[in-house]
């Protein structure tokens, strides 16, 4: 059977990527918050907000991943978890904000994904609905192809 998360925490640890980010996410674990719903975000998330719709806001990732030159995120508004729980409008938003973000960063190409549900399956860190837009950085020098995990070892 799966090692399911504290249901009370809205953050994953174990998924975490650089030590920063674990430092952050004790904190948010000792004060019980979900780090992405809005009354909690500038508590902890310390970019600025670039858009913000009825059901998304558009910022940068504060840890980006390696070798992306934009890596951002569009967070839901309303704590949400699934797929399921989402208005249906959300996502006519989330492409209209995510064709801004193409356009104003001069977006060749790249992807965006949405990881859901519990944090073993989807590997994500916060348990609060949100999309990753990633353009990777291919000119950088010693560049690595820019990978999105999904699922842990347990």
């Amino acid at each position: 059977m799966a090692n399911t998360p504290n249901p009370t925490t809205f953050v994953d640890i174990e998924n975490a990527r650089v030590d920063e980010q674990k430092q952050v996410m004790k904190e948010i674990i000792d004060q019980g918050h979900c780090p992405f719903c809005l009354e909690n975000l500038r508590l902890y998330h310390k970019k600025p907000i670039l858009k913000e719709g009825k059901f998304w806001v558009l910022t940068p990732n504060q840890w980006p991943y390696d070798n992306t030159r934009v890596h951002l995120l569009a967070i839901s508004t309303t704590h949400v978890e699934t797929l399921g729980e989402l208005n249906p409008e959300a996502g006519s938003e989330l492409i209209e904000l995510l064709s801004w973000a193409e356009k104003e960063y001069q977006a060749a190409g790249g992807g965006f994904a949405v990881r859901f549900g519990d944090t073993n399956y989807s590997a994500g860190t916060v348990k609060h609905l949100h999309a990753q837009f990633i353009i990777p950085d291919i000119e950088k020098k010693d560049f690595v192809p820019v990978r999105l995990k999904i699922g842990k070892t347990l």
